[in-house]
């Protein structure tokens, strides 16, 4: 029998109209989802649980552990509406940001808007960028209650389209009254991850974190990187990543804030940093925008998504493809097959990072060796890793190896929160129910009769010395799979 081959960069897609039915969601897990993204910026709490229910029953009945990402839709600032839906603006026209307008009552003279700190937050000369930046406004004049602008770039603006300023510093709390709310509907969904959108501090994300607790909830916390205050400073973004599971590169806002040009270089080293600091990164928005309404992606998209698996995101996230596209299907596929093209290179089959460093605990030192002895003998076709609270194959997926890592574990909570973890096969594998001396035969038969592992391999195998202890892998074996 042939081993399963396993793409090892995960996929993230957003449901929605064109993707939440009962038979869609199956499709789309055969064809490669690990985990569904909840979109609150949409549809009700209750909806969101229907759909939660339709991945959970699905994901059973294809035997896979498929993650439920709910996020959150923070602190958008929009303008208002406009009183005939949108206007069109030309290159040179005054148009006025105010804020005592009434809010159906914008035309094309101006509009009013959300955020009440405007006026303090801009200076004559800076750019504001609306509709992800396709409408550019240059200040002219800041009142009290109002901003005086000349369009720069000009076309059609309609209503509650956002608005952000060049190079960051238009910022709102985190969290909104209604982010409060939908956390306190996340009791009947019980999402495996809670994205926090806008995030400025790792204040952010601990009170996200406490919320959450009052319902008896602990999903990981992953920190949308928006805003261009939060790239710049390496202090703040240090603070977010180590208070959370990992990030997004949310490439949207935070491209319209800090510039296209200047984005690739920040989305490398977000990955990068991530991964130094044992913390997982999504890589999000536009990356196969054209199959919206397109069966095949552009070139220009393959190469998009093959870049950020080389650079070692541990998911690439589809948002309207999947979610009101009309191939959703066809879009998972596409980059399911862009990123095992790119895991083909070599250069993400071996790594020199952390060569150098000093590992913390035994925990780690086994981690990393077991990474490094896989990679360096061709026998080993695997790692089979027994584990509590998923700390190890976290551990291990930090390091580049093109090899699988069989997370083992008995606890539902750590093997949906493994989905996200770049070259993780989580699955579900009750040492306990085995005599200490037949566990590790045992696993090797469970690999075996799954088709993960052919006789004749071997299979690197790392646990602790006393199983269901959390924290205590100190054991790396190589074993021969007969």
């Amino acid at each position: 029998m042939i081993p399963k081959i396993n793409r090892r960069t995960k996929i993230v897609a957003t449901v929605g109209p064109g993707s939440e039915s009962e038979d869609m969601i199956a499709r789309l897990i055969g064809a490669g989802v690990d985990v569904f993204r909840l979109n609150f910026s949409h549809g009700t709490a209750e909806q969101h649980a229907a759909v939660a229910r339709r991945i959970r029953k699905q994901a059973h009945i294809s035997g896979r552990y498929v993650g439920i990402l709910a996020d959150l839709q923070g602190p958008k600032i929009r303008i208002s509406n406009f009183r005939n839906d949108a206007v069109e603006l030309a290159n040179g026209d005054r148009f006025r940001l105010d804020l005592e307008l009434d809010e159906d009552a914008g035309d094309v003279r101006g509009v009013g808007l959300n955020y009440r700190e405007l006026c303090k937050s801009v200076s004559r000369g800076d750019t504001l960028l609306l509709d992800d930046g396709r409408i550019r406004l240059r200040v002219d004049d800041v009142e009290t209650t109002a901003v005086e602008c000349t369009v720069l770039v000009g076309g059609r603006l309609s209503s509650r389209k956002g608005i952000n300023r060049l190079g960051g510093g238009l910022a709102a709390p985190a969290l909104t009254p209604k982010d409060m709310a939908d956390i306190d509907s996340l009791a009947q969904i019980r999402p495996d991850f809670v994205a926090v959108s806008f995030v400025s501090t790792a204040e952010d994300i601990f009170q996200t974190r406490d919320l959450l607790r009052e319902h008896q909830l602990q999903p990981a916390i992953i920190a949308k990187i928006e805003r261009a205050e939060v790239v710049a400073d390496e202090d703040t973004l240090n603070g977010i990543l180590e208070a959370g599971f990992g990030i997004m590169v949310a490439r949207g806002d935070l491209g319209v804030e800090v510039g296209d040009a200047q984005l690739i270089g920040i989305q490398k080293e977000l990955i990068s940093r991530a991964r130094k600091m044992d913390r997982v990164v999504i890589t999000a928005t536009q990356m196969m925008e054209s199959m919206i309404s397109n069966s095949m992606p552009t070139r220009a998209e393959v190469f998009d998504v093959a870049n950020a698996v080389l650079d070692g995101t541990d998911a690439v996230m589809l948002s309207a493809e999947t979610a009101v596209g009309a191939y959703p299907v066809e879009v998972v596929s596409a980059m399911a097959d862009s990123a095992l093209g790119a895991e083909r290179q070599p250069i993400t089959r071996s790594s020199t990072h952390r060569v150098e460093r000093q590992f913390s605990s035994a925990q780690e030192t086994i981690a990393m060796s077991a990474i490094y002895a896989a990679n360096h003998y061709d026998k080993v076709r695997g790692i089979a890793c027994l584990t509590e609270s998923g700390t190890t194959p976290l551990l291990m997926s930090r390091l580049s190896s093109g090899l699988p890592i069989f997370a083992l574990s008995d606890s539902a909570e750590t093997l949906q929160r493994l989905c996200l973890c770049r070259g993780v096969v989580p699955l579900f594998f009750d040492a306990s129910a085995f005599d200490p001396d037949s566990v590790e035969p045992r696993a090797i038969e469970f690999l075996l009769d799954g088709g993960y592992l052919q006789k004749n391999d071997a299979i690197l195998l790392t646990r602790g010395s006393i199983l269901g202890h959390a924290g205590s892998t100190n054991i790396m074996k190589i074993l021969p799979v007969l």
